[in-house]
């Protein structure tokens, strides 16, 4: 437990029906970074967008922007005057999806679930994305492409009230 009272993760249990699961103080099932990283790939292949979170004139700022993962990094293609912005900093990316019937498939959909990537953020090279480039759902999406390393990597799929496993507040 850490000094000034439980941590997020202190304060998590385990489900008793899967031992590798963790919930924490609100419910939510706290994902391994694999989980994370196959649900990063699932968004960009399924042309979910994403957040890009960086710091502006003292406080936080969050832009919608289209994604792609390569080798286990996010890509944004993105403006001159944001790249300047994000160029060789740190930044935050962060994915979500909410999906509460059948999968068109008929097999079981992936729920709804928040993937957060924190990293630094550099220039890429076009020739090094090879395929895996966003695909721009803007008018001017920008000619510059930005990985972000997943230095990292955390994810949450989040339950339905009343779904709890005996996690309490006290």
């Amino acid at each position: 437990m850490s000094p000034g009272g439980p941590s997020t993760l202190d304060r998590a249990c385990r489900n008793p029906e899967d031992e590798h699961m963790w919930i924490d103080e609100r419910g939510s099932e706290v994902l391994d970074v694999p989980e994370c990283r196959r649900l990063l790939a699932l968004g960009a292949k399924r042309h979910h967008h994403g957040h890009l979170g960086i710091s502006a004139e003292g406080a936080p700022l969050v832009l919608p922007t289209d994604y792609a993962v390569h080798d286990s990094e996010v890509v944004l293609q993105i403006g001159e005057g944001l790249f300047d912005r994000v160029n060789g900093r740190l930044v935050a990316f962060q994915v979500d999806y909410s999906f509460d019937g059948l999968a068109p498939d008929g097999g079981s959909p992936e729920g709804r679930w928040s993937v957060l990537v924190r990293g630094l953020a550099s220039e890429m090279d076009w020739a090094a994305a090879g395929s895996r480039l966003p695909e721009p759902r803007v008018a001017e999406p920008g000619h510059r492409l930005v990985h972000v390393r997943g230095d990292v990597v955390t994810g949450r799929r989040l339950r339905p009230p009343g779904a709890g496993v005996g996690v309490s507040d006290s």
